[in-house]
């Protein structure tokens, strides 16, 4: 898989991607990330990016012109099966959303800044738009982080237990289960039986049940869905 991100900060996404799992992936050939500098796609002298918006009003917005250059020079050598941008108004990113991206063979994200993007770049070149919750960043680096660490680590071959991925929180729409680790007693709190017996089905109903229970506490609107 590939991803390439349009950036007006790329040292922001210089560490998330340099760590960990998705520094072996890169290293395996698994996974590509791509971050590009928006600025160098600017035709004025001070590589601006942004201006004031029609209509007035605070806060500047990103112009077409940079984008739209970016995204066709872009074009030229890769055809991505989506655009996306980050922006508080996008749908909320779930596991499920995390599941189908990883399918894709290449993805392009746009990082917002500002008061957000030129709305034409939006109904032209974006094919989908995603937010990792309701509130505001400075800008979309960190939100783009988030989904390429989430989807990254989905594809074949990232983590070294590959069912590992398929027992966590929000697949299926549960909570993953409680987890413990040696020792079997610590402090006088012990691991539940269950897990020490040696029996698979029973870990497995058990850890079914601790699920649903912990979904049914914490988060009940999942089983609504």
């Amino acid at each position: 898989m590939k991803i390439d991100i349009l950036s007006v900060v790329p040292a922001l996404l210089e560490s998330p991607f340099s760590h960990s799992i998705l520094k072996r992936a890169k290293e395996k050939g698994l996974f590509e990330v791509n971050v590009i500098n928006l600025r160098d796609f600017s035709t004025s002298k001070q590589k601006q990016v942004d201006d004031y918006q029609f209509g007035g009003g605070a806060g500047m917005v990103m112009m077409c012109q940079p984008l739209a250059d970016a995204i066709d020079t872009l074009q030229q050598d890769q055809k991505y099966d989506e655009i996306i941008y980050m922006t508080p108004d996008g749908a909320t990113f779930n596991q499920k959303i995390a599941n189908r991206l990883s399918l894709k063979e290449n993805l392009l994200i746009i990082c917002g800044h500002y008061k957000g993007i030129d709305e034409r770049i939006r109904q032209h070149y974006v094919t989908m738009e995603i937010s990792i919750g309701d509130y505001v960043l400075s800008g979309g680096e960190l939100a783009a982080a988030v989904v390429v660490d989430s989807i990254g680590r989905l594809i074949p071959g990232v983590l070294s237990n590959e069912t590992s991925a398929l027992f966590d929180s929000f697949q299926d729409n549960l909570l993953a289960p409680p987890v413990y680790t040696r020792p079997a007693d610590f402090k006088g709190w012990k691991v539940p039986d269950v897990l020490l017996a040696g029996d698979p089905k029973k870990v497995d109903e058990w850890r079914t049940n601790q699920s649903i229970e912990r979904t049914k506490e914490r988060r009940p609107d999942l089983l609504e869905d």
